[in-house]
C-alpha cells in the first residue's frame, strides 16, 4: 500500500449502517409511533455515551443501546413482550447498510486506500454488523473505543486511532454522518468529510470546526479520493 495515500477512518452507525433500519420491526408493537421511537432511541443512545464520557463511568455501547431502548419504552408507554424486546435488540447487530455504501466502498478499496472502520461500538458488534452488511472485506481494521473507555468526541479516542494505525493526523480523514464526530476529529487536527444524509440536518455553527468537505452520500468520496 502506498504510504503517501490518505487513511480513511469511517464511522459506522449512521454513516455506513442505517440506525433507522429497524423501524418496520418497531412498528409491530409501536404502530404509528415507530418512526418517532426509532429516532428517540438513537438520540438517547448517543446522549448516554456523552454523559458517561463526561462522568467517566464507562459501559459499552451495547449497554447504552439497551438503556436507551428501555428509556424509550417508558417514554412512549409501550410494553412489548420479552421475546419482541430480545428480537429487536438482537437485530440491532444486523442493521442494514445504506444503499450507496457497498459500491462506493468497493471503488475506494480498489484504489488501495487504507480504510478503517472507526466506531463507538463494541468490536464484536461492529464486526458482526459489517459482515452481515457485506462490508467487512473493505476494511484493513476495526478500531473501537473499548480500550480507551471513552466515547467520541473525546480526544483520547482520536489519539488512540492514530496510535493503533501509526498514522499522523494530517494524513487521516474522518468520514462521518455525525456532526459531533466531525467536530471531535477537527479538534484533534484531522481532515474531515461530513456525509449529510439528511438535507434538513444542520451542522453545528462552530466556525473553527466545520468539515472540509460535505457530501450527500459516499459517491461524493470517489471524486475526492480519485
Amino acid at each position: 500500500m502506498n504510504e503517501n495515500l490518505p487513511t480513511l477512518a469511517f464511522d459506522v452507525y449512521g454513516t455506513l449502517i442505517d440506525t433507522q433500519g429497524l423501524t418496520p420491526l418497531i412498528a409491530v408493537f409501536a404502530g404509528d409511533q415507530a418512526a418517532a421511537f426509532s429516532i428517540a432511541w438513537r438520540e438517547k443512545q448517543l446522549e448516554y455515551t456523552f454523559r458517561r464520557s463526561v462522568m467517566e463511568v464507562y459501559v459499552d455501547f451495547d449497554q447504552c443501546t439497551r438503556d436507551a431502548f428501555a428509556y424509550c419504552l417508558q417514554k412512549f408507554r409501550l410494553s412489548p413482550d420479552r421475546q419482541q424486546q430480545r428480537q429487536l435488540l438482537d437485530q440491532y447487530r444486523c442493521l442494514p447498510a445504506f444503499a450507496d455504501v457497498a459500491d462506493n466502498l468497493g471503488l475506494l478499496h480498489s484504489r488501495r486506500l487504507a480504510m478503517s472502520a472507526f466506531s463507538n461500538g463494541r468490536e464484536t458488534s461492529i464486526r458482526h454488523a459489517l459482515e452481515h452488511a457485506g462490508l467487512a472485506a473493505f476494511f484493513t481494521d476495526i478500531i473501537t473505543v473499548e480500550a480507551v473507555r471513552r466515547y467520541k468526541p473525546s480526544p483520547q479516542v482520536y489519539a488512540y486511532f492514530l496510535q493503533q494505525t501509526r498514522v499522523s493526523a494530517d494524513n487521516c480523514w474522518l468520514i462521518s454522518a455525525n456532526p459531533f464526530d466531525i467536530v471531535g476529529a477537527k479538534h484533534c487536527g484531522w481532515h474531515t468529510v461530513w456525509v449529510q444524509r439528511d438535507a434538513a440536518q444542520i451542522f453545528d455553527p462552530w466556525r473553527d470546526f466545520q468539515p472540509e468537505h460535505t457530501v450527500d452520500d459516499l459517491s461524493g468520496l470517489t471524486a475526492l479520493f480519485s
